[in-house]
Order: C-alpha cells, then sequence, then structure tokens
C-alpha cells in the first residue's frame, strides 16, 4: 500500500483532520510505542500501519 492511499484511507474513516491529529499524536503499541507517522518515517509499510489503525479503532473488515 502506498503512503498516499493510507492517507486517504485515514481521511475517509476519520476526515481530514481528526486523521491527521490520529497520525501524528496517537501512540500505538502495535507499532513499537510509535505513532502512524513515526513509524511510516522508519519505513513500516503502510499496510501495516493501516492494519494497526484499524484494530486499535474497531475499523470493520468492509473498510479495512
Amino acid at each position: 500500500m502506498r503512503i498516499t492511499v493510507f492517507r486517504q484511507l485515514m481521511a475517509d474513516e476519520f476526515g481530514s483532520v481528526r486523521a491527521a491529529t490520529l497520525a501524528a499524536d496517537y501512540v500505538l503499541s502495535a507499532l513499537g510505542g510509535r505513532t502512524a507517522d513515526q513509524a511510516l518515517a522508519d519505513g513500516v509499510d503502510a499496510k501495516q500501519v493501516w492494519t494497526a489503525i484499524c484494530d486499535e479503532f474497531d475499523v470493520p473488515p468492509e473498510r479495512r
């Protein structure tokens, strides 16, 4: 998954403002105690980051 696709999925699911805030500020244990933005900057695959977000926020399977 490309980072641009990840960003679009985040905006679609949470709204653009909340998505940006979540990506920048919300620390996920599934990402080693990093935020989504930190994990992406560290080279973690965007699909893995999206899956961690989906698990944390109970995104339904049909929107994953």
